[in-house]
C-alpha cells in the first residue's frame, strides 16, 4: 500500500460553508434577470412545483435543522417498525422482488400456454383473472396444468366469484399434494374493491369465513386483498389512494376480529395492491408511506409486532396510452424501478399493449423482462432501501403520509369505507381530483409523450384481439390520454371517410430562426388532435403565404408563426391575404396581445389545447 505524504493541504479548508440564505440570494438574482422580483422564501417558492394533495417539490432540500421524520437518524431500519425502509431487514437483496405477471385469457388452454411460457422465462408468481372477466372457475385446473403450485405463488382476482375461485384453487392444492405450508399467494377476496368497481355491495361474511379457514390451515396464503387500483383508476391522487386503502383495510380488520381472529392473525390475512406510476419519487414515497401508516394502525390495534404491510405494486393503467403504445415500455420501466426501490414485495409490469386488448407474447415478454433487467443487469435489488436518507424522499414521504392520514380520518368520520362508498363521498372526492388533473392535461401542463407531445399521425395502429370486458357500474375508469384520444378518433373517422386528415396551414414568416420554435409548437399542438399541420418554410411575405395556403389543401384554417418583431411588421398583411385566399379562421402562435393583427384566436403554451382542437374540428365539419 502506498502512503501519500502529508503535504499540509486540506481541500476546501479555505472555503467557508455556504448558507441557505446565500443560496436564496443567488436565486433572487436569477429571477430578477427573468423579470421576476422575489426575495427569501418567496424566491425559493417561485422555483417550487405544486403537486396534488397540497404537496410541492422544492428546488433544494437540506438536512433538517432539528429532528423529525425527515431526519435520517429518525427513519428507522429496514425490517423494523414502522417499516418505512422496507418490510424485511434484507430487503430484496437475497432474491429480488416477486415478478408477478397478470394474465386475463378466458380460454383455459391458451391461458395455460401463457402461464407456462411466463414461468419458464422469469416470472415468479401468477395473477389470474377468474370468473366474469377471465378464465371460468371450472377452467382453473386446466389453466394451471403443469404448474408446480408449491413453487409458483398464485394470486386470484375473481370479483364476486372470489369464494368459488378460492375453493377451486384450494382444491387443486389438495388434489396435487401441495402441503398447506408450501402454498403461497393470495385468494383475492375484496368485497369493497368489487363494490368500488361495480357498485354491487357484497356481504363480508364470505370473505371473513375464507380468512378464518386460511389463517387456520394455510399459513402461506392471504385471503383478502385491499386493492387500491379502483381509486387510482378513478382519478384519485396518491394520498387518496393511500387513505382509501387504509379505510378498506381497517374495515376488513374490524370484520375479521369481530369474527374471532386475533389482530395479528387478521393483519396477516391482508395484501395491499397499489399503482406505480412514472412519477418515480412519488411512487417511492407512496409505498414507504403506506407501510408507515399501516404500521401505525397495527400499533393502535395492539399488534405492533405483526410485521410489515404486504405490498403488490402494479404499473399504472391510467398512464398507459393507446396511441404510440411503444412509449408505454419506458413508462412501465420507470414505474417498475420506483416500485422496487420503494420496497414492494411483488411487482406487476403491465404489457405495453394493455389498453389495446389481449397482450401478445412479445408484449408479455417485454413486461417480464423489465423486472429482470432492473434486477439482474442494473442490480437494483441488491441495495436495501436505496432511497432511504434522501432528504427529498424522506420529506415527500412524510408530507404524503400526513395528507393520506387526514383523508383516512375523513373517511372514518363518514362511517368508514363502506359508508363512504355508498354515500358518494369517495366518488365526489375522486371526481374533483380528476377534474383538476384533466385541466392540466388539456393545457399540456402534464405532457403525454406521443399523444399531446410529439404525436405521430402517420403511425400504424397496433391491433390486438379484444380483451374480456372488465367490471363496470361503479367508479369510472379514467385514462390520461382520453381527451386527446377522442379527438384522434374523430380525425381517424374523417380519414376513413375522405381519404385525408383535416389540415391546418402554418404560415411561417421570416427566416428559420424567427419561426421555428413557434411553428414546431403549433405543429405539435394541432397534430395532438389529429389535425395535419402543413408547413411552408418559404412563406416570407403576404403574397407567397396566400399562394402556399391555396395549394396546401387546408380546411379553412391557418396559423401565423414567427417572432414578435415580425408579427408587428407582417402579421396584419399576411392575415388579410390568407383570408382572401379562403382561410376562414386565422390563428396566431403567441399569447393574446402579442400583436395588433386581426386574428381570430391565439395558441400558446398553457392554452386549453383540447378546447382549441375540438373547436377546430367542429369548424372543419369533422363530427364526433
Amino acid at each position: 500500500m502506498t502512503v501519500l505524504p502529508d503535504d499540509g493541504l486540506s481541500l476546501a479548508a479555505e472555503f467557508p460553508d455556504a448558507t441557505h440564505e446565500q443560496w436564496q440570494r443567488l436565486v433572487e438574482g436569477v429571477l430578477r434577470k427573468s423579470g421576476k422580483e422575489a426575495s427569501g422564501e418567496a424566491a425559493e417558492n417561485a422555483l417550487s412545483t405544486t403537486l396534488e394533495d397540497g404537496l410541492s417539490t422544492r428546488p433544494l432540500y437540506t438536512a433538517p435543522a432539528s429532528g423529525g421524520s425527515a431526519d435520517t437518524g429518525a427513519i428507522g431500519l429496514p425490517g423494523f417498525a414502522p417499516f418505512l425502509r422496507g418490510g424485511r431487514p434484507e430487503g430484496t437483496a437475497a432474491g429480488g422482488w416477486d415478478v408477478r405477471q397478470r394474465l386475463t385469457h378466458t380460454d383455459p388452454a391458451l391461458l395455460n400456454e401463457a402461464v407456462l411460457a411466463d414461468l419458464e422465462n422469469g416470472v415468479t408468481s401468477l395473477w389470474l383473472t377468474v370468473g366474469r372477466s377471465g378464465v371460468p372457475v371450472e377452467g382453473l385446473a386446466r389453466a394451471l396444468d403443469g404448474v408446480y403450485l408449491d413453487l409458483a405463488p398464485v394470486a386470484l382476482d375473481a370479483g364476486a366469484a372470489y369464494d368459488a375461485a378460492a375453493r377451486a384453487l384450494l382444491g387443486l392444492y389438495a388434489e396435487r399434494g401441495v402441503a398447506p405450508a408450501d402454498a403461497r399467494g393470495s385468494l383475492g377476496a375484496d368485497p369493497l374493491g368489487h363494490e368500488a368497481r361495480t357498485g354491487e355491495a357484497l356481504d363480508l361474511s364470505g370473505a371473513v369465513e375464507l380468512a378464518r379457514e386460511t389463517a387456520a390451515d394455510w399459513p402461506g396464503l392471504r385471503a383478502l386483498t385491499v386493492d387500491a387500483l379502483p381509486y387510482h383508476e378513478a382519478g384519485g391522487s396518491a394520498a387518496e389512494e393511500l387513505g382509501l386503502s387504509l379505510a378498506t383495510g381497517v374495515a376488513y380488520l374490524r370484520a375479521l376480529t369481530e369474527a374471532g381472529l386475533d389482530t395479528a392473525a387478521a393483519l396477516g390475512q391482508l395484501e395491499f395492491r397499489y399503482a406505480a406510476t412514472a412519477d418515480q419519487f412519488l411512487t417511492i414515497a407512496k409505498l414507504r408511506a403506506a407501510r408507515r401508516l399501516w404500521a401505525r394502525i397495527a400499533e393502535a390495534c395492539g399488534a405492533a409486532e405483526a410485521g410489515a404491510q404486504r405490498q403488490h405494486a402494479v404499473t399504472s393503467p391510467v398512464m398507459m396510452t393507446r396511441r404510440d403504445p411503444w412509449v408505454n415500455m419506458l413508462r412501465t420501466t420507470v414505474a417498475c424501478m420506483a416500485a422496487g426501490v420503494g420496497g414492494a414485495d411483488s411487482v406487476t409490469v403491465l404489457p405495453f399493449d394493455h389498453e389495446l386488448g389481449l397482450s401478445d407474447a412479445f408484449a408479455r415478454r417485454i413486461a417480464r423482462n423489465t423486472s429482470t433487467i432492473l434486477m439482474e443487469e442494473s442490480h437494483l435489488a441488491r441495495v436495501i432501501d436505496p432511497a432511504g436518507g434522501s432528504w427529498y424522499v424522506e420529506q415527500l414521504t412524510d408530507e404524503l403520509a400526513h395528507a393520506a392520514w387526514e383523508f383516512f380520518q375523513t373517511v372514518e368520520k363518514a362511517g368508514g369505507q363502506p359508508a363512504a362508498l355508498r354515500s358518494g363521498l369517495v366518488a365526489e372526492r375522486l371526481a374533483a381530483t380528476w377534474a383538476a388533473r384533466s385541466a392540466k392535461l388539456a393545457k399540456r401542463r402534464e405532457p403525454i409523450t406521443g399523444v399531446s407531445e410529439f404525436p405521430q399521425l402517420s403511425e400504424k395502429p397496433v391491433v390486438r384481439e379484444s380483451a374480456p370486458a372488465g367490471p363496470s357500474g361503479g367508479l369510472p375508469r379514467v385514462r390520461r390520454d382520453e381527451a386527446f384520444e377522442a379527438l384522434r378518433a374523430r380525425s381517424d373517422a374523417h380519414l376513413a371517410a375522405t381519404g385525408s386528415r383535416p389540415r391546418v396551414f402554418l404560415a411561417a414568416l421570416g427566416p428559420a430562426a424567427a419561426h421555428t420554435a413557434r411553428a414546431t409548437f403549433a405543429s405539435n399542438l394541432f397534430q395532438a388532435g389529429g389535425v395535419e399541420a402543413v408547413h411552408d418554410p418559404v412563406s416570407v411575405d403576404a403574397q407567397t403565404a396566400a399562394a402556399a395556403y391555396a395549394a396546401s389543401g387546408a380546411d379553412g384554417m391557418a396559423v401565423l408563426c414567427s417572432s414578435d418583431t415580425l408579427y408587428e411588421e407582417q402579421a396584419a398583411a399576411v392575415a388579410a391575404a390568407l383570408r382572401a385566399a379562403g382561410a376562414t379562421t386565422v390563428f396566431l402562435a403567441g399569447r393574446p396581445g402579442t400583436c395588433a393583427a386581426d386574428v381570430d384566436e391565439y395558441v400558446f403554451a398553457g392554452c386549453d389545447a383540447v378546447a382549441v382542437l375540438s373547436s377546430v374540428l367542429d369548424r372543419m365539419g369533422v363530427t364526433s
